[in-house]
C-alpha cells in the first residue's frame, strides 16, 4: 500500500525563508512565527498520514454505494470525518464569528495540500463545503449566515455546487432548472444537475445545495442564471431540521477516479430555496465558490503528484535492476537500484522540481489572496486573478503528468492494482476537468485575463519578474547564470507570446485562442521559474548563515538548477507554436478529422 508523509520541513522553508510571512504586513501575520506554523503544520501531518492517507485506498476499491435512496461512504470515512471536525481542520480559516479559527489563507492552503495528498476523495467533502460556506459568507443575508455558517463551518452539515445539467457543462445559459417564486420569498427549484460531488453521503446530519437555475420570466441564456440555497432537510426557524425537501440523489456517477467521494446526480422536484445575493446575477455569487474551488483543484495537481513522487523515490531505491553503466553501484547485491540510472533519475528531478515549485506558486498565490482579503490590496486582488486560470490549469495539466511518471518508475508494476499507484494517475485526471476543464483556463486566461483592467495586472506580472531579476543580480555570477539568465529569457519568451496575441489577435482572434494553452503553460513555467529563484535565494542565503541543515538547503540549489536548465526552457517551444498563429489548427473542415 502506498504511504504518505507530509513535507512540513519543505513547506516551513517556503513559508518563511521564501515568502517570510512573518514579516508581512497583512494583518494576521505577525502571529505566524515559526515555531507557531510548525505545530500547526506538524499536527495536520499526523493527522493525514496516520488517519487519511490509509483510507485512501479503501476508498478506491470499495467506493461509495447507494441504497434506498441513501449514499454510504467508504469503511472508516465516518469516523475520520470525525476526527478532523473535532480537531477543528474545517474551519481553520473561517471567521471565528461561525465557529472558525480565522487563520490566514496560506496556512489553510499549506494544510489542505496534506489533505489532498493524503485522500483527495475523502477531503473532497469538506473542501465542496468551504466553498459552498464561502458563498454564503460573501453573499448571504445576515439570517442565512447565522442559518447555514456555524454547522458549515464545523462540518456538521456539508454543502456542494451545483452547475451541470446533461445538456449544458460550461455553457450554463443552456441550463432548464427552473425556479419558481413562492408567497413566502422562497421558492420551488425542480430540474436535474449531475457531476454533483458530495451531493449525497452519511457523514453529515444535513447537506447545503448551492444550485443554479433560472427563475421563470427572467433574460435568456447566462443573464437569467440565479442561485438557491437548498437544503437536504428545511432548517426551521429554531434551527432544528425539519422535513426533508425535495432534493435527491437519482444515481452515483461511475467515475475513472476519486471512487471515494459521492459525485451524484441530483434531482430536484418542487425543492424549496432561498436566493442567494441578486436575481440574475447567479454567476456571480457562484464564482466566489469556483474561484475558490481552481485555487483548491490546481493544489490537487501539486498534491497528486507530490504523493506519487513520494512513493516512486522508495520504489526506486528499493527496486533491484540492472547495473549502472559506470560500473555496479551494488556490487554484494544481484543488481543495483532503479535510481542508479540516469533516465530514472531525470523522472523524479522532473517531479521532484515540479512539486516543489508548485508548492511555492500556490503558496504565493495564496499570500495574494491574504493580502486582498485581509487589507484590500487591489492589486493583489487583481494578480491573484490573473494568475488563478494559470495555477489551476499549469498545475493540473503538468500534476497529471508528474503521476504518469511515477507510475512509470515502477514499470509493469505501476499499472497493477495492487501498488497503488494508478489511483493517483486517476485521481489527478479529474483536477484537469472539473471547475472549468483546463482549455476554457487557458481560454479564460488570453481571451480576458490579459486585457482585465487594461492590461495592468500582466504588466505589473512582468514588472514584478524584471525588479526581482535586477534586485538579485550581480552578486554571484555562477547564481545569475544558473539561476536569472533562465528566468529572464523566459519572462521575455512570455512577454513575446503577449506581443503576438496584441498584433494578430484583435485580426483574427483564432491566432490568440490557438495560442492559448500554450500561453497557459509558458506562464505557469515563468512562474515556476520565479519560485526557483526566489528558493535558490533563500538557499544560498540559509548556506551562508551556516546555521540550519546544510544537505537540504545543497539539495534545494541542486533541485532548482535542474529546473532552470531541463524544465524553463519550454518557453521558446510554447513561444514557436504560438507565432505560428491558428491557421494550421484551424486548416481542416470538420468532415476531414
Amino acid at each position: 500500500m502506498p504511504t504518505y508523509t507530509a513535507p512540513t520541513k519543505d513547506m516551513q522553508f517556503v513559508l518563511h525563508d521564501v515568502l517570510k510571512i512573518s514579516e508581512a504586513s497583512t494583518p494576521g501575520y505577525e502571529d505566524l512565527e515559526p515555531d507557531f506554523t510548525s505545530a500547526i503544520l506538524e499536527e495536520a501531518g499526523k493527522l493525514t498520514s496516520e488517519v487519511i492517507a490509509p483510507l485512501n485506498t479503501v476508498g478506491d476499491t470499495e467506493g461509495c454505494r447507494l441504497e434506498n435512496g441513501v449514499v454510504y461512504t467508504p469503511t472508516g470515512f465516518k469516523e475520520a470525518f470525525e476526527k478532523v471536525k473535532e480537531g477543528g481542520w474545517t474551519g481553520l480559516d473561517m471567521p471565528e464569528q461561525y465557529g472558525g479559527q480565522n487563520m490566514p489563507q496560506v496556512i489553510g492552503s499549506a494544510v489542505g495540500e496534506m489533505f489532498s495528498a493524503a485522500n483527495q476523495a475523502f477531503t473532497m467533502y469538506q473542501g465542496l463545503t468551504h466553498g459552498a460556506a464561502s458563498a454564503i459568507l460573501a453573499h448571504g443575508t445576515d439570517q442565512q449566515k447565522d442559518t447555514f455558517l456555524p454547522n458549515m463551518v464545523s462540518c456538521d452539515w456539508t454543502g456542494t455546487m451545483n452547475l451541470t445539467e446533461p445538456h449544458c457543462g460550461t455553457d450554463l445559459g443552456l441550463m432548464r432548472t427552473k425556479a419558481v417564486p413562492q408567497a413566502d420569498g422562497s421558492y420551488k427549484i425542480t430540474g436535474q444537475k449531475i457531476f454533483i460531488s458530495s451531493g449525497e453521503h452519511d457523514m453529515a446530519d444535513n447537506i447545503i445545495h448551492l444550485v443554479l437555475a433560472k427563475i421563470e420570466g427572467g433574460p435568456e441564456g447566462i443573464k437569467g442564471v440565479s442561485l438557491f440555497i437548498v437544503p437536504k432537510f428545511i432548517v426551521n426557524e429554531d434551527g432544528s431540521l425539519g422535513d426533508r425537501n425535495g432534493a435527491t440523489v437519482g444515481s452515483i456517477e461511475e467515475k475513472m477516479g476519486i471512487h471515494g467521494n459521492s459525485t451524484c446526480v441530483m434531482n430536484y422536484d418542487d425543492a424549496t430555496g432561498y436566493l442567494l445575493g441578486v436575481e440574475h446575477k447567479g454567476m456571480r455569487a457562484m464564482f466566489t465558490m469556483m474561484n475558490e474551488a481552481r485555487l483548491g483543484v490546481g493544489m490537487q495537481g501539486l498534491a497528486q503528484a507530490e504523493v506519487a513522487y513520494q512513493n516512486a523515490v522508495v520504489y526506486a531505491n528499493d527496486r533491484l535492476q540492472g547495473r549502472a553503466v559506470t560500473g555496479a553501484e551494488a556490487p554484494d547485491k544481484p543488481a543495483d537500484p532503479l535510481i542508479v540510472h540516469p533516465d530514472i533519475r531525470r523522472s523524479l528531478m522532473e517531479q521532484k522540481s515540479f512539486v516543489e515549485g508548485a508548492r511555492a506558486f500556490i503558496l504565493w498565490g495564496a499570500t495574494m489572496i491574504d493580502a486582498a482579503h485581509r487589507s484590500g490590496d487591489k492589486d493583489a486582488d487583481g494578480l491573484v486573478s490573473l494568475l488563478t486560470p494559470v495555477i489551476k490549469g499549469f498545475l493540473t495539466d503538468v500534476g497529471y503528468d508528474m503521476t504518469v511518471k511515477a507510475q512509470q518508475v515502477y514499470g509493469g508494476h505501476g499499472y497493477i492494482e495492487e501498488w497503488g499507484m494508478s489511483q493517483f494517475t486517476r485521481d489527478a485526471r479529474i483536477a484537469m476537468i472539473y471547475e472549468g476543464a483546463n482549455g476554457v483556463q487557458a481560454l479564460d486566461l488570453v481571451g480576458r485575463k490579459l486585457a482585465q483592467d487594461g492590461g495592468k495586472h500582466v504588466m505589473a506580472f512582468f514588472e514584478l519578474v524584471k525588479s526581482f531579476c535586477k534586485e538579485s543580480a550581480g552578486t554571484d555570477e555562477v547564481f545569475d547564470k544558473e539561476f536569472i539568465d533562465p528566468l529572464k529569457a523566459a519572462s521575455k519568451d512570455l512577454q513575446s507570446a503577449g506581443m503576438y496575441f496584441m498584433q494578430n489577435g484583435m485580426k483574427n482572434p483564432n491566432h490568440a485562442l490557438a495560442g492559448s494553452n500554450d500561453f497557459m503553460h509558458m506562464f505557469g513555467h515563468v512562474c515556476l521559474g520565479l519560485m526557483w529563484a526566489k528558493m535558490g535565494l533563500a538557499a544560498r542565503a540559509a548556506l551562508a548563515e551556516g546555521t540550519g541543515d546544510a544537505a537540504f538547503y545543497e539539495t534545494k540549489l541542486a533541485t532548482g538548477r535542474f529546473y532552470m536548465a531541463r524544465q524553463l526552457p519550454a518557453t521558446a517551444l510554447h513561444l514557436t507554436r504560438i507565432q505560428t498563429g491558428a491557421d494550421t489548427v484551424m486548416a481542416l473542415e470538420a468532415a476531414n478529422f
